[in-house]
């Protein structure tokens, strides 16, 4: 069992910057696959950032690209989201996701295992 919670959410103006963490339990940590993803009222969950062992391949969604980054310190337990340069349409509840390493891919929410309970990010216009 892994338990998840994330920090970091509040309001932001367009063009600035917000950091979230997300905490994890378990001393087994960095063996898992970590994910962000968000949901804003009435859409569905979206893809955000995805990483696996450090120094691995690391995915973004397309709408992120070039602005949000995600990090992970094994020796703390944590996985990070760097957000810059955000946007109105980045308002959402964004949660931090654990999954075994499969070979699915890294933008489908079905295959994460373990879920924080969210935080919310807001960003004025």
């Amino acid at each position: 069992q892994v338990q998840l919670v994330e920090s970091g959410g509040g309001l932001v103006q367009a063009g600035g910057s917000l950091g979230l963490s997300c905490a994890a339990s378990g001393r087994t940590f960095r063996q898992y696959d970590m994910g962000w993803f968000r949901q804003a009222p009435g859409k569905e969950r979206e893809f955000v950032a995805a990483m696996g062992e450090v120094g691995g391949p690391i995915f973004y969604g397309d709408s992120v690209k070039g602005r949000f980054t995600i990090s992970r310190d094994n020796t703390k337990n944590t996985v990070y989201l760097q957000m810059n340069i955000m946007r109105p349409e980045d308002t959402a509840v964004y949660y931090c996701a654990a999954r075994v390493p499969k070979a699915s891919t890294y933008y489908d929410a079905r295959t994460y295992d373990y879920w924080g309970q969210g935080t919310q990010v807001t960003v004025s216009s």
